[in-house]
């Protein structure tokens, strides 16, 4: 049989259906259509793409499983190394790891690894997780502060080795930034609650509404019984520009906008008990996930247009070409090499944002091209809403309140790459609290480092 060259295509709602709701946009595979795009993989005897992923699943493995109509047992190698598959067969960029790395893009494209993924972890979820075998108890408390990815991932994996966790978290719903900062559309909060469900099933406990630093202190965990502590509390403090107008009603940061939607569903209001101000012209200001996230939000709001206002060009870009593609199919419009200088009112409220015209200089320390105001270039964008996605920063909270931790200038818990190990022992971090605003995937391999490394601390106290 002669090598498919082009990955297997899969459906999605019609860009102008879907742009009204927020049902999920990619519709999976079917079972025929995972096979035919699972036999693509030649199963290489050194597979580069395991390299390529944070949490080293065994992706030729899982693939075959699934060319033999295997999908439940696919989905439980997955598991060995990854505790949230359906997740991150939606959110991760594939692109940039594992498919980065398979040997089909020499010729043509890779396997649809993360496709791949989802359709096995969506499989079993409709047939039924199965119980997982809850291990001894070795009597030691380790507590985790956070319910995002980094977190859930450490608490799965020292649940597993026996220890007895409890996972604090500060909102009123579990799954940190899985629930309040990816929309709907992308990421269904139903699959997110069978994870987590699985999670508890596995002897995991979660405590919400706890705040760590101001509720209690990681001073108290370790009285009340803790032995190590693992932060993984992600990175919610939102940037703004410091430009004129910033305090203006109508003007919100990307993590108060998705908050507003995503958690406390403001999108099924009045069903649901927090509104979101009609907007008619969205500007939102960045150029990462986040920012296509709030823009595809803000039009499924009934917004009449919706602007993606980016300093530099597409080429830079830092959001994933899959959400571009997306937001540009829904009409989204693109205002690239431009910069907000101040947003405008009236009685208190956005009327509109000044703007002016960037170039592209040298490269800075990113890497990118640095973008240069073109003098004389500025203009008025009527606007009645502007959402900033600028990125975020750790919350200062623990920090502030913990002996002994160091941080980075800019906020984020200084700790050791390998292991997550902080300046104090027994306390471990890791995920966006550490290097600020990154990836789902990463925050979870940061999670299995340091659960390791937590277990390789306890067992050498005994």
């Amino acid at each position: 049989m002669p090598l498919k060259l082009e990955r297997t295509p899969m459906r999605e709602q019609d860009p102008v259906q879907r742009r009204r709701n927020f049902d999920e946009v990619a519709l999976g595979y079917s079972p025929d259509e995972a096979i035919r795009e699972a036999q693509r993989c030649i199963q290489c005897k050194h597979p580069f793409c395991v390299e390529g992923c944070p949490v080293h699943v065994q992706i030729p493995q899982f693939i075959k499983l699934i060319t033999e109509g295997r999908f439940e047992d696919a989905a439980q190698k997955i598991k060995e190394t990854n505790n949230l598959p359906a997740v991150c067969g939606r959110v991760c960029p594939q692109e940039e790891q594992c498919e980065a790395r398979c040997v089909l893009n020499r010729k043509g494209q890779s396997v649809a690894i993360g496709r791949l993924e989802r359709f096995a972890a969506d499989y079993q979820m409709k047939k039924g997780i199965p119980d997982p075998e809850r291990p001894i108890k070795i009597g030691k408390k380790v507590a985790v502060i956070g319910s995002g990815p980094a977190g859930l991932t450490a608490a799965a994996d020292l649940a597993k080795l026996g220890y007895d966790v409890t996972v604090f978290e500060s909102f009123h719903e579990l799954g940190g930034v899985l629930v309040y900062g990816i929309p709907e559309f992308r990421l269904p909060k139903a699959l997110v609650k069978q994870e987590i469900e699985f999670l508890k099933r596995l002897g995991v406990k979660f405590v919400t509404n706890v705040i760590v630093g101001n509720t209690l202190t990681i001073d108290d965990l370790f009285d009340d019984g803790y032995q190590a502590v693992f932060i993984g509390t992600g990175a919610g403090l939102p940037k703004f520009m410091d430009i004129p107008g910033e305090s203006l009603n109508g003007v919100y940061s990307a993590n108060e906008y998705l908050t507003r939607v995503n958690l406390m569903k403001a999108y099924l209001f009045p069903k649901a008990d927090t509104p979101i101000k009609k907007a008619h012209k969205v500007a939102v200001v960045g150029g990462g996930n986040v920012a296509m996230d709030a823009a595809r939000c803000a039009l499924r709001l009934d917004a009449d247009e919706v602007h993606i206002v980016y300093r530099r060009s597409e080429a830079e870009m830092p959001a994933r070409a899959e959400e571009v593609h997306h937001a540009k199919e829904e009409g989204i419009i693109f205002d690239l090499l431009t910069n907000p200088i101040r947003i405008i009112g009236e009685n208190g409220r956005v009327t509109g944002m000044e703007c002016i015209k960037m170039e592209l200089g040298e490269p800075d320390a990113s890497g990118r091209r640095r973008p240069v105001p073109v003098k004389g270039s500025e203009f008025i964008m009527e606007v009645d809403a502007v959402i900033m996605a600028l990125g975020t920063t750790p919350n200062p909270l623990i920090a502030a309140t913990t002996h002994g931790l160091e941080i980075q200038p800019w906020g984020g818990i200084i700790a050791d790459e390998a292991t997550g190990a902080t300046s104090r022992p027994g306390v471990y971090a890791g995920g966006d609290a550490v290097t600020g605003a990154a990836t789902v995937i990463l925050a979870m391999g940061a999670g299995k480092k340091a659960a390791a490394a937590i277990h390789e601390y306890l067992e050498g106290k005994k």
